[in-house]
């Protein structure tokens, strides 16, 4: 076991013994500091320790050329007085080393979406478009808040829409949220958390006036797709979403008890739509097809449309209401339930709304009422015989 002073020209000309498959040659100042030299003529300086438990750890400075000797000398020093107090830096490089890339862990953060999610196509878009691109390449414990803070508001000044800007946010915590579950080697805290959201208001005030339905239903009827003049009442009538009807199947209806169940919905919970008698004599008048369990499905496939967009542009255009989403068709059976004197917790049962947040954006059509309420009170108050 050759011994010397591991200086840069005793390196410089170290070599490895012939017939040997390496040689090593200790340090006479710091215990443990090796020189490997094998017989290609790479050389490679080596911390050899024990660590707390007094087993047998080494681990690897420097390939000989990549850094000054005495530099490494320094680094072997420090790590051996680490050592020496019951640190153990081989742990700590590998360690360093097993931290994953964001990349490695959104693909994990998808995996487990898709296992209770019905759709983690939105999941899978947020990482590939902006998540991705921007932190894939980065190890976990290089992601700092800062640096995510700036990132969002660059986002937001390039003009991305800020409920978007959010969902990013929200799934990069997510992320962070998983890895800290998992306990995930160097994420020791989640870097997104802290970070405030911005509010967004992104709720519309579009509602279609009578008027306006009953040209709106008029174009639907002339439509090239014979389920539109089904599909669009049933969405004013029932409040329902539009994926809720389009995937609506036969055995979820009760029209004795005018009941309608959507099993799932986007909160993820069960309910049940109660159906007016308009409703019931739209779904007496679709037209069933021979072992399609689907209640409106495209009459060529007999399966859920995928889309009805073009169908609905054509209609929207032809009853002159350019502004108008399908989505509104929701919002205006809750603004025609709550004119007609509904109150908002009833609107909101009818709806699915799992937070009373989401049915007070109805609360202003629930004032007009009461106003028309206290007004007919007033008029009927100022005609009293008491009161002349």
């Amino acid at each position: 076991m050759p011994v010397e002073k591991l200086t840069a020209q005793f390196c410089q000309l170290a070599y490895c013994e012939p017939g040997r498959k390496r040689t090593d040659y200790y340090d006479t100042e710091i215990k443990g500091f090796v020189l490997e030299c094998y017989p290609s003529g790479s050389k490679s300086f080596i911390l050899r320790f024990q660590n707390a438990y007094g087993k047998q750890r080494q681990m690897k400075l420097a390939v000989y050329g990549d850094a000054p000797v005495d530099q490494i000398r320094k680094k072997a020093l420090r790590l051996r007085s680490e050592a020496v107090l019951g640190s153990d830096p081989a742990a700590k490089k590998a360690e360093k080393r097993a931290v994953i890339r964001y990349a490695d862990l959104a693909d994990q953060h998808l995996d487990y979406a898709r296992s209770y999610q019905r759709s983690s196509a939105n999941v899978e878009r947020i990482m590939r478009l902006h998540l991705k691109p921007r932190w894939g390449k980065l190890r976990l414990d290089e992601i700092t808040q800062p640096a995510i803070a700036r990132w969002l508001a660059e986002k937001a000044e390039e003009g991305l829409a800020p409920a978007t800007v959010e969902k990013v946010r929200v799934t990069l915590n997510r992320s962070f949220e998983l890895a800290l579950r998992w306990n995930l080697p160097g994420v020791t805290r989640n870097p997104v958390k802290g970070i405030p959201r911005k509010p967004i208001n992104n709720a519309r005030d579009r509602y279609v006036s009578a008027a306006e339905a009953k040209r709106l239903l008029a174009a639907c009827d002339a439509s090239l797709n014979p389920q539109l003049k089904h599909i669009v009442p049933l969405l004013l009538y029932t409040g329902a979403r539009v994926s809720e009807l389009l995937h609506a199947q036969w055995r979820h209806i009760d029209l004795d008890k005018r009941s309608w169940l959507i099993p799932t919905s986007k909160t993820g919970k069960a309910r049940h739509v109660p159906l007016s008698q308009p409703a019931i004599a739209i779904l007496k008048a679709v037209p069933r097809f021979k072992d399609c369990p689907y209640v409106v499905p495209n009459p060529e496939t007999k399966q859920p449309f995928v889309t009805i967009k073009r169908a609905w542009q054509t209609a929207q255009k032809e009853a002159a209401l350019p502004d108008l989403r399908i989505h509104d068709l929701r919002h205006s059976a809750a603004s025609f339930m709550i004119n007609a004197g509904i109150d908002l917790f009833a609107v909101g049962k009818v709806l699915g709304h799992a937070d009373h947040k989401s049915t007070m954006r109805y609360s202003h059509l629930a004032n007009d009422t009461l106003l028309a309420a206290v007004e007919a009170g007033a008029k009927k108050m100022k005609g009293s015989p008491a009161l002349r």
